[in-house]
């Protein structure tokens, strides 16, 4: 069996270390429209799949180097980070336009409020005029309601619609985190597959050299028995 010199180890070594993680993710850049937003989101899919690519294509060059674990940490490493900081990305994207949606909801609240009040207003300043002959037709009747009822009944109505789009938004949200999970669990589970299918053709190559050096040495063993006669 061939010995490891002392300059091959070191470039086994140098080949394991040039992979260097990550670094730390840095604060997110805060979001300010909601294109900004979806475009953040659309380049963060795109860059999860571009992470998940290049870690099994390092996983795959790490079966082939001396000090295999090595590698592979470093490459999980390196792909934990880079998620983790795609993550935050994702997060503080997904929280802005949730916030651009409440405030929406409320500017638009405050519109109907201020309209109900304008026109309860111009209707206690212009009530009806009174009937000039009582004897020919009916007075008006008393309205049912008053202005200030009607608009506490729109306010109760408003409530119960936002409450009823909060629990909407909430199961929305329940369905988009249980996707996400999916997907991450199936791209856990492509590169697993990736990976043991590395795993087998290292094998795999290491017998083959294995038995063609053994092929070579009985060879030349008899070779050299064939001589000796």
């Amino acid at each position: 069996m061939q010995l490891i010199t002392p300059i091959l180890l070191a470039a086994l070594l140098a080949g394991c270390a040039a992979s260097a993680p990550a670094p730390a993710p840095a604060d997110v850049a805060p979001t300010r429209t909601v294109a900004e937003a979806d475009a953040k989101l659309a380049q963060v899919a795109r860059d999860r799949a571009e992470a998940e690519r290049k870690y099994a294509t390092q996983e795959a060059v790490c079966y082939e180097k001396f000090f295999v674990n090595d590698c592979l940490d470093q490459a999980k490493e390196e792909r934990r980070l880079r998620l983790s900081a795609l993550r935050s990305i994702e997060v503080e994207a997904n929280h802005f336009k949730r916030q651009h949606t409440v405030q929406e909801r409320d500017r638009e609240l405050e519109e109907r409020a201020r309209k109900d009040a304008d026109d309860a207003a111009k209707q206690a300043a212009n009530p009806p005029k009174p009937r000039t002959d009582p004897a020919d037709k009916p007075a008006p009747q008393p309205l049912k309601t008053t202005p200030a009822q009607r608009q506490a009944e729109h306010a109760a109505r408003v409530r119960e619609r936002d409450a009823e789009r909060n629990a909407q938004a909430g199961e929305r949200a329940k369905k988009v985190e249980r996707y996400e999970e999916k997907q991450r669990e199936s791209t856990e589970r492509q590169a697993e597959i990736a990976r043991k299918k590395a795993e087998r053709a290292a094998k795999q190559a290491k017998r083959a050299a294995d038995a063609a050096a053994k092929a070579a040495a009985d060879a030349e063993k008899a070779k050299q028995n064939s001589q000796a006669r």
